[in-house]
């Protein structure tokens, strides 16, 4: 007899363990998650650019304290911030947008 491990998505694991998607505990997993990511997304365009986090501060206008905290977890960051310091590295920024099925994107 054959025991079959049972695969699941990722979703699912997610739904189970964090919640189906609009819970308060699913949106600031998710929240958090994409935060992280744009904290990475900061630090490898940064090395890219041979910038170290002083350098980088100093094109933006802030200490390097503030620009290791945004590496770290972009969290506390606004819009505003985050178009600040990638513009800062000559790097282009694109939003998207999804309403019912039809996304917008402003470069």
């Amino acid at each position: 007899m054959t025991n079959k491990l049972k695969a699941y998505t990722l979703d699912e694991i997610k739904d189970k363990y964090l919640g189906e998607m609009g819970t308060p505990e699913r949106d600031q997993f998710e929240y958090e998650l994409k935060m992280e990511l744009m904290g990475r997304m900061i630090k490898e365009v940064r090395k890219e650019r041979k910038l170290t986090q002083a350098q980088l501060g100093e094109l933006v206008g802030v200490q390097k304290a503030q620009i290791s905290k945004l590496e770290s977890s972009a969290n506390s960051a606004t819009l505003e911030t985050l178009v600040r310091v990638f513009k800062a590295m000559q790097a282009e920024v694109f939003f998207n947008v999804k309403i019912d099925n039809h996304h917008l994107r402003l470069c």
